[in-house]
């Protein structure tokens, strides 16, 4: 008995401190005692005590007077490995097919790279009529359901919508209106832009910072998909798409 409860303390000490390192998030660059116990259900010694355990190990660092803390090489090092084993194709095949069984339409995966958007998985539809794009298709992140989903969360920062849109026939006059519609409905959509007699519904997913890492998109001939379809497409895309942020790290 005397056994079984060490193994449930050490259990309850592993899950504590996993607490603590989780309650930091994006922006936070420190964090003080006090700022954690309001994140943790922990009393100030038990924080204390695990605190200097996890920075005994490199997970956290303290630093300052009055003392505060922040996240640690040992959670950089994961981090880098984690990274560096990541197939972000197969990380969101579970998704895609499930929005390939649901839709019976092509489900297509896309990363930004700088501006332009690239298509790095792709699950086509079975049904004679379909569209198709192809794995390494890349396009203008301006143009297109697949590139506005992911160009709606993109903060702009030294770029403007004119540098996105640089030698292109784009009217800008109503983008940012647009860009705001995508970021209040969650998805983005198109009809008869790139491809005509093509409608494509896509939504963003993000990463473990919470940047935008890119757009799944599902495509389908406009003689199947019609408002109403394009709305029940629209909300399973917001749905994967979470699952998708999810697995890639956001909380």
């Amino acid at each position: 008995m005397a056994e079984s409860e060490k193994l449930s303390d050490s259990v309850r000490a592993v899950d504590r401190a996993l607490e603590i390192l989780l309650a930091f998030t994006p922006g936070d660059d420190e964090l003080s005692a006090g700022e954690l116990l309001k994140r943790v259900q922990l009393s100030r010694p038990t924080l204390y005590r695990l605190l200097n355990t996890l920075e005994q190990n490199g997970f956290v660092v303290s630093v300052g007077e009055p003392q505060r803390f922040r996240l640690g090489p040992s959670v950089a090092r994961l981090a880098h490995v984690w990274t560096a084993t990541q197939d972000i194709g197969a990380v969101a095949q579970p998704m895609m097919q499930r929005l390939r069984e649901r839709t019976g339409e092509t489900v297509a995966l896309f990363i930004p790279q700088g501006l332009h958007r690239v298509c790095v998985a792709e699950l086509p539809s079975n049904q004679p009529l379909s569209f198709k794009r192809g794995v390494g298709y890349s396009e203008r992140i301006v143009v297109g359901a697949s590139g506005r989903a992911i160009l709606a969360h993109i903060p702009f920062g030294d770029r403007t919508l004119q540098d996105y849109a640089a030698d292109m026939k784009v009217d800008l006059r109503g983008y940012p209106k647009e860009l705001e519609a995508i970021r209040q409905r969650g998805y983005a959509t198109s009809r008869d832009e790139l491809l005509q007699g093509a409608v494509a519904i896509a939504a963003p997913y993000f990463n473990g910072s919470g940047e935008v890492a890119g757009s799944i998109a599902v495509f389908g001939p406009s003689a199947r998909i019609h408002a109403p379809e394009v709305e029940a497409i629209g909300k399973l895309l917001v749905e994967e798409a979470k699952a998708l942020s999810k697995a890639l790290g956001q909380r």
